[in-house]
């Protein structure tokens, strides 16, 4: 934890990618192959449900409006790449790699993420039910203007993320490792499990009063009147 300019507790900022693509091709295939290699293309509007592209990279690419239903994307690496307005149930990016990304107005629901590794990762606008960031690696990552249902960070690993005008709702934080978050500027912030877990975050005044609660139950604070 570090201080602020004015004596008061702080934590670090994340670092937000800088991402500049380059022209883009358009990619004419009918969807990612395992351990394919794409570099420099833009899938628009593409519809990728049920796809197989375990392993596959993904290098200075954009992916916009694509369907992403049961794509399997598990251990594939994405990299100084942009996904704008992607939608989808049940995207498999187990084991992914996501670095220098910039995800924005996405729709999906049931995501697994379990023991991805993101960094410089920025998260703007839309909404994802049951994320599945199990056992992930977080650094340097801004959720910002977005939903998040009972999204489970169990185990994971999280510093330098910061959470900016979002609304989460029944967080799971269960073992997780927290360092430099920042819960302050979250328009919503509920916890259900893993309240012992924020050691290593900032959260407001107005949020600690709201997490009293949960924070007094998990303590074992009876109280009454």
């Amino acid at each position: 934890m570090v201080r602020g300019a004015a004596g008061r507790p702080g934590v670090r900022a994340a670092r937000r990618p800088e991402l500049r693509l380059p022209p883009l091709e358009a990619f004419e295939g009918g969807g990612p192959e395992p351990d394919g290699d794409y570099d420099g293309l833009e899938f628009a509007g593409a519809d990728l449900a049920g796809q197989d592209g375990a392993g596959a990279r993904f290098m200075d690419c954009a992916l916009r409006g694509c369907a992403l239903d049961g794509t399997r994307l598990p251990r594939a690496r994405l990299l100084d790449s942009a996904l704008d307005g992607v939608r989808g149930v049940g995207t498999d990016l187990a084991g992914a790699t996501l670095r220098d990304v910039e995800l924005t107005d996405a729709r999906l629901g049931g995501t697994q993420l379990h023991g991805a590794a993101l960094e410089r990762v920025w998260i703007r606008g839309g909404k994802m039910d049951f994320l599945n960031l199990r056992s992930a690696a977080l650094k340097d990552v801004v959720f910002e203007g977005c939903v998040l249902v009972e999204p489970d960070f169990g185990g994971a690993r999280l510093e330098r993320v910061e959470f900016v005008d979002c609304t989460l709702k029944g967080v799971d934080l269960s073992g997780a490792t927290l360092k430099d978050v920042d819960l302050r500027r979250a328009a919503s912030l509920e916890i259900a499990r893993g309240v012992d877990r924020l050691s290593g975050a900032v959260i407001s005044t107005a949020q600690l009063l709201d997490l009293a609660p949960v924070l007094a139950g998990e303590l074992g604070i009876a109280v009454e009147g």
